[in-house]
């Protein structure tokens, strides 16, 4: 069940990650008050932790690696989910604020998962 939910947070982080990365908008820029390097800098960090999440245990490559990507992106995504929360007031389909709340969950359950229930 770990496995499946590392997966899926790191198909996530890839995702939300990449689209960062590649798509820095002005819109969001403005919208959350953050510089075109710091939205490629959080963009970097989710790609590099979703692949960090999965690569390391899957290969047997330094696999503590793992639990601390979970840790990195559950602060990550717990700065999203604060930034969001003040800027987005909002609940509609585009308000990114639920993205955020669920990658916060998916980030704490693995690190937990990978920390204590199931060490690297």
């Amino acid at each position: 069940m770990l496995w499946v939910l590392q997966i899926a947070l790191a198909l996530f982080n890839l995702a939300g990650g990449g689209w960062k990365v590649m798509n820095p908008g002005e819109a969001e820029k403005r919208r959350y008050g953050l510089s075109g390097g710091m939205w490629r800098v959080l963009g970097v960090i989710e790609v590099l932790g979703g692949i960090l999440l999965v690569v390391p245990m899957a290969l047997n490559w330094m696999p503590a690696l793992t639990p601390l990507a979970a840790v990195v992106l559950l602060l990550e995504a717990l700065f999203l989910a604060v930034l969001y929360g003040r800027k987005s007031l909002k609940m509609v389909a585009a308000n990114p604020l639920p993205y955020a709340v669920v990658q916060t969950v998916l980030a704490a359950v693995v690190a937990y998962g990978r920390y204590v229930v199931v060490p690297a």
